[in-house]
């Protein structure tokens, strides 16, 4: 994760834009299971991107393309909220 910035360094009014914000990588901190896709199942309804409380679920454009593993840490909400079950919880 990069270095916090004092309050000295910060900018006027403190405001920290998206894009100046650090992401850190919680991938390492995965339960295990990890989340798989069937695209060929996926309606792209993307109730999946939705609940994501990791934001790993990745999107072209409005359509699901699959996972950033970076950020995933396997809590499985993806697959319980598909209602196709076109995402499966597998093994690491």
């Amino acid at each position: 994760m990069d270095e916090l910035s004092t309050w000295e360094k910060l900018p006027v009014a403190g405001v920290v834009r998206p894009a100046d914000a650090p992401r850190s990588l919680t991938g390492g901190w995965r339960t295990g299971e990890k989340p798989t896709a069937d695209l060929s199942l996926c309606v792209n309804c993307l109730l999946c991107w939705l609940y994501c409380p990791d934001s790993a679920v990745t999107l072209a454009g409005e359509a699901f393309t699959g996972f950033d593993l970076d950020y995933c840490k396997g809590c499985g909400i993806c697959a319980d909220v598909c209602p196709v079950d076109a995402i499966a919880m597998v093994s690491e």
